[in-house]
């Protein structure tokens, strides 16, 4: 169910068990080859197969577009926001959706950038609401597991505009994807402990914008390797991913609100 297609009266009906999804994106920059839409469309993609799948398990909001994309500014085009912005507005519309009486709620996330403020939103509105029940999910660390074995580049290959995003894309927004601009493996190495890409976490996390991760081309990692068909395998494993999260959190019982004493 879409939220904002709904009318007022609908409402009555709708079971607040529920799983509310808040889609949460960026406009930024990919590269050449893809658009500055690539973190909405996408996320937009997997939760309208979702949706499609399971409609009525799950309410879809509207997705939140711009969000924090400060180390993507040197390039243009970019549209960013403070992340105290970001979660100011991001609290204040699950506020409305806790008021209705749903409690409970899944953050989903399609952007790299959103993943440090979407896990202090998520333990904000858990810990204001102690009823609720609040999931916070990136979609390539939801699936990880499944996704691991359908990488064909080299570590590094998959991180941004990478060799996963442009399947998915090829899949989605075939029309979108310049693959005339498409280059291999574009990678700055770092030390080996603040390595990392979409699969593969840093062990201590180092900062760098986008720029110096590119080297200046705006992508990192190997777009080369991608395919709608991988689109589809890539969609699939997320889809799937999701759709445990919803049914679980639909059949959980009332966390509990207070512990006595006051302790943790």
């Amino acid at each position: 169910m879409i939220w904002d297609t709904l009318t007022t009266t609908d409402f009555a009906g709708i079971d607040r068990r529920t799983p509310v999804i808040l889609p949460i994106a960026a406009v930024e920059q990919h590269g050449p080859h893809l658009p500055l839409s690539v973190d909405c469309d996408i996320g937009r993609h997997f939760v309208r197969q979702a949706e499609t799948q399971f409609g009525t398990e799950m309410l879809v909001l509207p997705q939140v577009q711009v969000a924090c994309s400060q180390h993507h500014m040197d390039f243009a085009g970019t549209l960013t926001v403070r992340p105290e912005t970001f979660l100011t507005y991001a609290a204040d519309l699950l506020e409305s959706v806790i008021a209705h009486g749903f409690d409970r709620i899944v953050i989903f996330n399609s952007h790299g950038g959103n993943q440090a403020i979407g896990r202090v939103l998520a333990d904000k509105m858990g810990t204001s609401h102690r009823h609720c029940h609040v999931v916070m999910a990136t979609w390539w660390t939801l699936a990880a597991a499944e996704l691991t074995p359908l990488q064909e580049s080299a570590r590094g290959g998959i991180s941004h505009a990478c060799e996963f995003e442009t399947s998915v894309m090829m899949l989605a927004h075939p029309e979108k994807v310049r693959t005339d601009q498409i280059t291999g493996m574009s990678h700055v190495t770092t030390h080996e402990w603040a390595q990392e890409d979409m699969l593969n976490g840093a062990r201590a996390s180092l900062f760098r914008t986008m720029y110096e991760k590119s080297g200046g081309t705006g992508t990192v990692g190997d777009a080369s390797t991608a395919s709608a068909k991988k689109g589809e395998r890539i969609t699939d494993a997320v889809v799937g991913a999701l759709e445990i999260v919803v049914r679980d959190l639909k059949s959980a019982g009332p966390r509990v609100a207070a512990v006595p004493g006051g302790q943790a």
